[in-house]
């Protein structure tokens, strides 16, 4: 059986920590009020994240979480080249997906790291 991707989740408003390992800011904004230094990301592939229509329709309401959570995995399906870069760095060691969402259970990075697990290769 093929082993997991080892991907962690962690808020940017979080400290950076060795266990880390490589930062992936997984959001198409910089989180606010956060500086490059503090937030020591790795790689922000903004083309991963959920599109701008979709990330204003969610508007972060539990109510539209299933349905952001399929159509997330809509735009996925169409971004090949830069999951498979993703794989990659998780192939090397553990990634973090740092994401600014204040709810921790219902966001983008939860729905990416989800997809990739499901998913390993494509």
């Amino acid at each position: 059986m093929a082993e997991k991707p080892r991907i962690r989740l962690k808020r940017a408003y979080e400290a950076p920590s060795q266990e880390d390992g490589a930062r992936i800011l997984v959001e198409r904004l910089w989180p606010r009020g956060v500086t490059k230094q503090d937030a020591a990301i790795d790689a922000w592939p903004k083309e991963v994240a959920p599109s701008t229509e979709l990330r204003k329709w969610y508007g972060h309401d539990p109510d539209r979480w299933e349905e952001f959570r399929d159509r997330y995995k809509a735009e996925l399906d169409a971004k090949g080249e830069v999951l498979d870069d993703l794989r990659r760095r998780v192939g090397e060691g553990p990634v973090t997906f740092v994401y600014a969402a204040r709810d921790e259970a219902r966001n983008g990075a939860v729905v990416l790291k989800d997809y990739l697990e499901q998913r390993p290769r494509s």
